[in-house]
């Protein structure tokens, strides 16, 4: 899909340049934490009904709302934290840490005997795909994320698609307990959509959450290697505009906006990101749990800008591996001049803020 849709105590990098140019910073234990990712674990154990930490064994009804999800969510099958066959070792842009800035109040950290960073299980993995009017495209979507990381489950959040999407989900999820549906009200746009996904899948005790468009424009083969990634990380982005990243069937005009978005965004918020309109990424979820969800209102573009930077403020470790992208062969891109707008419009507010607020020695809110 289109980029509308596609949103403890981490060390600072201050070194903007650095980052964005794939050179080393003074972060060494940082980067041995994200080399580190690519080593197999061993597969944990299966998590079992009711624990606090795990899926539970059954999706408990949430009333009659149209939130409910729509198949019941069986407890999870496997853990991503197991080898994932074929999963390529994670190729991070310079090694480098993205973290919080200088006025970033450090989070408390767990470290090994060496010093470095300790990072848990990631924990079962949730793919939510948020749909609406895709119907020709979620059952092989799905099919594929399966195939690629088959101890994953999926959340389809279908915002009341006019053409059946909901109906073909709810199909799938009777072939397959892996598969879960959440059925909202209306169309309310990408970030509302995946929200309601990461509230599900924490309430639910998943320990990794995917965001991937239902288009196939995020291809679910590269999936293995962010979840690799994550091992040594809070968030991981599939990035089209570090070395090793591409993009296929796009016009120049789309390029362009992509690329100026990124820089705009990164230049005004003053972070190393280089693709901050990305929509291909995989939180742990205490990362989501220390961004502030609540607080989001932003949707599109400016929904996946505003979760990097919230997690870059809150000192969480970011890092980027290269992904192609391959713009979608059916249905229509959702992408609008009103998008774009608004994050236009809603960056430089925030990048504003943010440098008032530090002339006036404020905290960031």
């Amino acid at each position: 899909m289109s980029d509308a849709r596609e949103a403890e105590e981490p060390r600072r990098s201050n070194d903007r340049d650095d980052a964005s140019h794939g050179r080393r910073s003074d972060q060494s234990d940082a980067v041995s934490d994200a080399r580190e990712a690519g080593e197999p674990s061993e597969k944990a154990a299966e998590p079992t009904a009711g624990a606090d930490d795990e899926p539970s064994a059954k999706a408990e009804e949430a009333g009659t709302g149209a939130e409910e999800p729509g198949a019941k969510a069986d407890a999870p099958r496997g853990d991503a934290e197991q080898p994932l066959a074929g999963a390529d070792a994670p190729r991070v842009e310079g090694d480098e840490p993205l973290t919080g800035g200088a006025d970033v109040e450090p989070r408390p950290a767990q470290r090994d005997d060496g010093g470095r960073r300790k990072y848990g299980p990631l924990g079962t993995t949730l793919v939510i795909i948020p749909t609406y009017n895709e119907a020709e495209n979620i059952k092989p979507i799905v099919e594929r994320v399966l195939e690629s990381v088959p101890d994953a489950h999926i959340l389809v959040a279908d915002d009341n698609s006019p053409d059946g999407t909901g109906k073909v989900a709810d199909e799938l999820a009777a072939e397959d307990d892996r598969v879960k549906v959440l059925h909202r009200k209306g169309k309310e746009g990408l970030g509302a959509a995946y929200l309601a996904g990461f509230r599900w899948g924490i309430e639910h005790g998943y320990g990794v959450l995917v965001e991937m468009d239902a288009d196939g424009s995020h291809q679910p083969e590269e999936l293995p290697r962010l979840l690799t990634a994550l091992k040594g990380a809070d968030l991981v982005i599939g990035s089209r505009w570090v070395p090793g990243g591409r993009i296929v069937n796009w016009p120049k005009s789309r390029e362009f906006i992509s690329r100026g978005g990124s820089t705009y965004s990164r230049l005004l918020l003053d972070v190393p990101i280089r693709d901050m309109t990305a929509g291909y990424r995989a939180f742990r979820k205490e990362t989501l749990e220390g961004i502030g969800m609540d607080e989001v209102a932003s949707q599109g573009y400016c929904f996946q800008i505003d979760l990097a930077w919230r997690a870059i403020k809150a000192g969480f470790h970011v890092i980027e591996v290269p992904v192609t992208f391959i713009e979608r062969e059916r249905g229509e891109s959702k992408m609008s001049r009103d998008i774009v707008t608004e994050a236009a419009w809603r960056v430089m507010s925030w990048g504003v803020g943010s440098r008032v607020n530090k002339m006036l020695g404020r905290k960031e809110p």
